[in-house]
């Protein structure tokens, strides 16, 4: 016969035993999936495109010994150089200013003393020019009305769009190919993309460079070819390997 302190005892066993059969089982850690296999390629596109506008850096240099009579006169240069552009069918919004600086310039003597201060006054601006066939006559124009420095000309396109997108395509379909004789070369088949990328990588443009002072001759009208602008894009793609 059971004692009753033997049964509390029992009892209490039985409960301890129905709790821990009712406890959440936890399972053991799952073994670590193996890293998906992939193929990386990167591709490129261009795109040809003939220039509709240009932009040239004209600039007015003045040097005096008064820093009043350097900015007067450098007014009057820029004042003249305004008026030819907007006299042939240049807008006021397509001429703006991009430098204006004034500073000193001392002149020193031969042991090294300054003898002299001058004051230079630098004005620039860009304007651009929408009418390529007349690009010429204008360099002429305003260097005739008091420019001497043109400082550089860069060709552009209005819309770029349709080129962009010939060349975006282009450097996938490229991104493609590569990746399938990767494939190819390595036994293995590209299964699904798991990545595209674009981005446009720049253009080289055709610029021209040069420098003009005082007293240049506009006998003629300056020779400038616009050639062509090159768009480049590149892509990078992933594929699974299956």
């Amino acid at each position: 016969m059971i004692s009753k302190k033997h049964l509390v005892v029992l009892i209490s066993l039985m409960l301890a035993l129905g709790l821990a059969a009712c406890g959440t089982v936890i399972p053991a850690p799952a073994a670590k999936e193996a890293a998906q296999r992939s193929i990386s390629a990167s591709g490129t596109g261009v795109a040809y495109l003939v220039p509709d506008l240009a932009y040239i850096s004209v600039g007015v240099q003045s040097r005096a010994s008064e820093v009043g009579v350097a900015l007067r006169e450098n007014n009057a240069q820029a004042q003249a150089i305004s008026k030819v552009l907007t006299g042939m069918g240049v807008e006021a919004k397509d001429i703006q200013t991009s430098a204006f600086n004034v500073y000193p310039q001392p002149q020193y003597g031969p042991t090294g003393e300054i003898t002299q201060t001058d004051y230079v006054v630098d004005n620039v601006v860009i304007v651009t020019v929408r009418k390529l066939d007349r690009l010429g006559e204008m360099l002429d124009a305003v260097v005739s009305a008091g420019a001497n420095n043109i400082n550089s000309i860069q060709f552009d396109v209005t819309d770029k769009q349709a080129a962009l997108a010939d060349a975006r395509k282009a450097a996938v379909q490229d991104a493609q190919n590569t990746a399938q004789q990767i494939a190819q070369a390595a036994s293995v088949e590209l299964g699904e993309i798991l990545m595209v990328s674009t981005y446009t990588a720049g253009s080289p443009v055709p610029v021209f460079e040069g420098k003009g002072y005082g007293g240049v001759s506009a006998a003629a009208d300056v020779p400038v070819s616009s050639g062509q602008l090159v768009l480049t894009v590149n892509a990078d793609i992933t594929y699974t390997i299956r």
